[in-house]
């Protein structure tokens, strides 16, 4: 595996299939993040395990060559992320990337308002799939219909929250930790802690930082990744 600390101390051969950490920054597409590495190293068999939103930070775990037949197995893991729940508005993508439909006073909601709301939201939970999402419907994605406000029925799905912890309230601002299941928007807690509390809520800013036993802190970054290997010098 290709980390921070393997750089220099192993040889890689990306086409019979490696893996590789990356810290996405906020902005590119998990796609672009592949297309980035694919033209770094020469290479066109690149996949990743979990798609992070342009606008969220954090691991990526990126196969190459047949290790992109080991995928599935990083999916499967529990993923950790924090982030903040921005209180007292709500937006139809639940985050930041759309404009505000709804605006409440907040100023009364307190740490204790918080932690007795949170409660309902560890463990087995349904949630429902925004319509900004990825999730295809007769082959298009629902952000494609959401953009031209087109509503999409969408089945309820059980995730599981094995850890939902507030780790500084500065109102409206939530800062939160949460370890979840595959599949789990968090988004979409965003937006039901913040109806749950009747002020609405949207998710301000994510990153992830663990999926698995994997963790950010051994991931390049993009840069860092193609500063130390290029198609030329691995070939």
């Amino acid at each position: 595996m290709i980390t921070k600390d393997s750089i220099g101390k192993y040889s890689f051969d990306f086409q019979l299939g490696e893996t590789i950490l990356i810290d996405k920054d906020k902005g590119p597409t998990s796609f672009g993040v592949i297309g980035n590495i694919r033209r770094t190293i020469g290479i066109k068999k690149v996949g990743h395990a979990g798609t992070l939103d342009p606008a969220a930070t954090g691991l990526l775990i990126i196969c190459t060559g047949k290790k992109t037949k080991e995928i599935h197995l990083y999916q499967n893991l529990d993923k950790t992320y924090t982030g903040i729940i921005r209180l007292g508005k709500r937006t139809p993508s639940m985050d930041a990337e759309t404009d505000f439909i709804e605006e409440i006073d907040c100023s009364k909601i307190t740490l204790d308002n918080l932690e007795a709301v949170k409660k309902n939201f560890v463990g087995k939970i349904l949630q429902t799939p925004p319509m900004y999402s990825a999730l295809k419907h007769k082959g298009k994605a629902l952000y494609k219909y959401a953009r031209k406000g087109v509503e999409i029925e969408r089945a309820e799905r059980e995730v599981n929250i094995s850890k939902f912890e507030i780790t500084k309230f500065e109102n409206p601002d939530v800062h939160f930790e949460i370890c979840c299941s595959k599949g789990t928007y968090i988004r979409v807690i965003a937006d039901d802690f913040g109806k749950a509390l009747n002020v609405g809520g949207y998710l301000k800013e994510l990153r992830r930082t663990r999926i698995g036993e994997y963790s950010v802190t051994d991931a390049l970054t993009t840069k860092e990744f193609a500063e130390n290997f290029t198609a030329e010098t691995i070939n």
